[in-house]
């Protein structure tokens, strides 16, 4: 019996093949290769891709399937594993390739939203990994997503290696958390760390809940006021947002409460507010409230008097006079916003 001379072309089924705990592994973690056959097997083969002197050979008996130690992972250990078993004289047909990479051999690189990581059902959004030293394919992982990890070029922008992963339309299945690797132009399965984290929540997957101020949405410089996000919806995850353009927040921080108070408020929190409904575990949330305004009335400051973040809106003036001479309206938007 000469394994090295055999082909490996022969008629028994071709085993599986795969790694504990998985085909990605950082350097310096214990990682093992099996290989599953026939209850028939007396023994099998494990052999790696563009490396003739690699010959691993599992026990004799080992029946239905074999373990491949490999010890610590590095820089050696990232390859293309086939194995092979053998019955009575007969090898089997090659396994499918396994694909072992080794990750952390090289720095982090970074991994950002354009034109922002909150991205409205239908949209486009484009994550952007960046490196500065690893001009090797880009992969971008989503936790929980496919397996296989998606392969992008990078090209190069001023001294940095760029690859751009866009998303169109954005679906709510988008929704989740992503990290991206580089890996070296001269061994494809050496990775860097990983990147960052990167959230993507994706907006407009359900019906937008409504927004309410009580005991309303005009109010005294120290009043209190109480914001109450309603919904006939099963959410449980509730965020508020501050806005002065009809545009998507940068991020939206989850609180399980529906209600939101605030006071005593002062100028800073006079503005335009949005809720949005989401549920736990979940990257993706409704559709905005429509827009509520706060208007905070400051006694001692004239109606035409510039204060920072407030438009010179006529309503204001108009408002003020229910509140008293020498008050004036601070929140409204310095233009008509929907």
């Amino acid at each position: 019996l000469n394994p090295r001379s055999h082909s490996f072309s022969g008629t028994l089924p071709k085993p599986l093949i795969w790694a504990d705990p998985g085909p990605m592994v950082a350097t310096g973690s214990p990682v093992t290769i099996w290989c599953q056959g026939s209850l028939r097997a007396d023994t099998y083969r494990l052999f790696k891709a563009g490396d003739p002197a690699y010959d691993t050979w599992a026990p004799w008996d080992s029946r239905d399937k074999a373990s491949f130690p490999l010890g610590s992972a590095h820089w050696d250990t990232a390859g293309l594993y086939h194995c092979a078993y053998h019955v009575s004289g007969s090898w089997s047909r090659q396994s499918d390739p396994l694909q072992l990479v080794v990750t952390g051999m090289y720095s982090a690189p970074l991994l950002s939203a354009h034109p922002s990581p909150v991205v409205a059902l239908g949209e486009k959004v484009t994550l952007l990994c960046s490196l500065r030293d690893m001009s090797g394919t880009s992969y971008l992982l989503k936790e929980g997503g496919a397996a296989t990890p998606q392969p992008m070029a990078p090209s190069l922008s001023r001294g940095r290696w760029l690859s751009l992963f866009s998303l169109d339309p954005v679906t709510h299945t988008h929704g989740g958390t992503y990290r991206c690797y580089g890996s070296s132009s001269h061994n494809g399965f050496l990775w860097s760390q990983p990147s960052n984290p990167l959230e993507l929540q994706v907006t407009g997957v359900d019906r937008p809940p409504s927004l309410t101020a009580q005991p309303g949405s005009l109010l005294l410089s120290g009043d209190s006021v109480t914001l109450q996000c309603h919904s006939g919806s099963s959410f449980d995850r509730f965020a508020l947002v501050k806005d002065s353009e009809p545009t998507v927040p940068p991020h939206l921080d989850g609180q399980h409460s529906p209600v939101f108070p605030l006071g005593p408020v002062g100028h800073s929190q006079g503005g335009r507010y949005r809720c949005y409904g989401g549920h736990s575990l979940s990257s993706t949330w409704s559709a905005p409230s429509a827009p509520l305004d706060i208007l905070v009335a400051v006694p001692g400051l004239s109606p035409g008097e510039p204060s920072a973040g407030v438009g010179g809106d006529p309503r204001g003036r108009d408002s003020e006079k229910g509140r008293g001479r020498g008050s004036s309206l601070l929140g409204l938007p310095s233009k008509p916003q929907p």
